[in-house]
């Protein structure tokens, strides 16, 4: 136990009532966990790591709070030669105890708190009392920020990365599907044919939108709080833009105040928001899917290999594929509002809203929600002939018919829309499909919609052939000409777009990561300068 600590134990012995602050540094620990332990005991933030993981309980040290620490250490002892605040001789001091307080967490025994002061011990360990020049200006506060918003960076570049090869999966599974017809609902119902790549098109024009709000998050984000200390920055001329590019972020959080007791909030909630939308959309197709797969004729299957068994019924194929990625969907979504509670009603400065996303794993669920859904990507068959069939099973095509007339005969459009809705009125009382629909009974309810409106001419303008015809789902996918239809040559156009996104998308999560990697390679260089290496 070394002489501070001493001190501490023997005053709050000789007076067991007096308060004392405790000084983590001074809190005698030999073992990670002992130095984790001791913060804890006093309320001092023990951080979630990048990679925790709420479900297994392991943790990734590759960029844990220790680690950000040490890599703030090293760029505030550049920064501080640089600035002359302190002599090049100190400067090499402090980055040699810094040094030794990274290599020794390597090392059998070593350590690697979390804690700013129990690392600064370490440091005075090698170097002495010249170890706490390291903190000149600086403060928890600041520190902490800037391992956050690295932190919440990494993660959220990791969740992009995700979601831009769930992308390419979906169009993989657009383009073997350009021809595939399949109904499309509103309101819970059936109502008009489109071709399954489409229906998935839509949904990546969705996620497409999402890597979008990222990369506007990340110009927001991808700034740094280091050098304003508290809240109300340092007398010390610090360089926070070195140390901000130092750190691989793009520039400062200006506004002192902001950097590290405002910005945590409405940053990490737009973070957590996008991924919560995704979750949403998500759910959407998971159900789309669901609720064909628990038909008796389903045209949307899992591939063999992919379901499991009951372990009491033959017959069933149980879809856990699909539950388990819409539980991780629930899973974000639940946790995105506990991030957003954590925030609400909570004093300017408090700890609540500056990590809850770490601390509950958000992230980490939001991977394994898109991971999970590649999964049901990668087992989903479809059966073209059983969609069509649906199809062809229901009146999605009546709106067509009153298109047709309007177009072609100029019948006005609302009484083609009567004269349709008696025919699916009829048919329905008598179990009637649009191909078996006796052409005797149009002529007549054609009739009596023209006499309705007071028409003129009550003879169908239609034969039999072109009534079939325009009542065939293939016919009114494949006439449509609008922008961005379900027809065969506009869904190939999307397609090369959604292709064309995606790629632009992929290069700007490769050129933000290489800014980062540049970025640690400019601090080991002015690190490794400072040594003398």
């Amino acid at each position: 136990m070394n002489k501070n600590a001493a001190v501490l134990v023997l005053s709050l012995a000789v007076c067991p009532g007096l308060a004392i602050a405790a000084d983590t540094g001074q809190l005698p620990c030999a073992t990670t966990a002992e130095c984790n332990q001791q913060a804890a005991k006093v309320g001092a933030t023990v951080a979630a790591s990048r990679s925790s993981d709420n479900t297994t309980g392991k943790t990734d040290q590759a960029e844990d709070q220790f680690y950000w620490l040490g890599k703030i250490n090293r760029a505030s002892a550049v920064m501080l030669v640089e600035e002359k605040i302190v002599t090049p001789d100190m400067g090499r001091k402090l980055a040699k105890g810094v040094n030794f307080s990274i290599e020794q967490a390597g090392k059998p025994g070593g350590k690697r708190p979390s804690d700013v002061l129990q690392i600064e011990t370490i440091i005075t360990d090698d170097i002495g009392p010249d170890a706490s020049l390291i903190h000149t200006g600086r403060s928890r506060q600041d520190m902490y920020a800037t391992y956050r918003m690295a932190n919440l960076r990494n993660q959220l570049l990791d969740f992009s990365d995700a979601l831009n090869g769930m992308r390419e999966r979906l169009l993989a599974t657009a383009a073997r599907n350009v021809k595939t017809i399949v109904p499309a609902y509103t309101n819970g119902v059936q109502a008009q044919p489109v071709s399954y790549a489409h229906y998935l098109l839509a949904y990546d024009a969705s996620f497409g939108r999402d890597a979008q709000r990222i990369h506007e998050l990340y110009r927001r984000l991808n700034r740094s709080a280091m050098g304003t200390g508290v809240l109300a920055n340092s007398s010390w001329p610090l360089n926070r833009k070195r140390m901000a590019d130092l750190l691989g972020f793009d520039g400062i959080i200006e506004n002192s105040l902001d950097a590290g007791q405002v910005s945590p909030s409405d940053i990490s909630l737009e973070a957590t928001g996008i991924a919560a939308s995704t979750a949403v959309r998500l759910g959407a197709i998971l159900n789309d899917i669901h609720t064909q797969y628990h038909q008796t004729r389903p045209w949307l299957l899992l591939s063999e290999g992919s379901t499991y068994t009951s372990s009491a019924m033959p017959q069933k194929r149980n879809p856990g594929v699909i539950m388990r990625a819409r539980e991780e969907a629930s899973n974000v979504v639940g946790l995105a509002q506990t991030v957003t509670l954590r925030a609400h009603n909570v004093t300017t400065g408090m700890t609540d809203y500056k990590s809850p996303w770490a601390e509950l794993g958000f992230f980490p669920h939001a991977v394994r929600m898109i991971n999970d859904f590649d999964v049901v990507l990668d087992a989903l068959t479809i059966n073209p002939k059983r969609s069509l069939e649906e199809l062809e099973d229901d009146w999605t095509t009546s709106m067509e018919l009153a298109e047709t007339l309007q177009m072609e005969h100029k019948i006005p459009f609302r009484v083609g829309h009567t004269f349709a809705s008696a025919m699916v009125t009829y048919a329905r009382a008598n179990g009637l499909r649009p191909k078996d629909f006796p052409y005797a009974k149009a002529v007549e309810l054609y009739a009596q919609a023209i006499e309705k409106f007071k028409l003129p001419d009550q003879r169908l303008p239609i034969g039999e052939a072109q009534l079939r015809q325009v009542l065939s789902p293939e016919f009114m996918v494949n006439t449509r000409v609008g922008i961005g239809g379900p027809q065969p040559a506009e869904v190939e156009r999307m397609l090369g777009e959604a292709r064309s996104t995606l790629q632009t998308d992929q290069a700007w999560m490769q050129q933000t990561r290489r800014k980062i990697v540049d970025a640690d390679a400019r601090l080991d260089q002015a690190f490794g300068q400072l040594l003398g290496k």
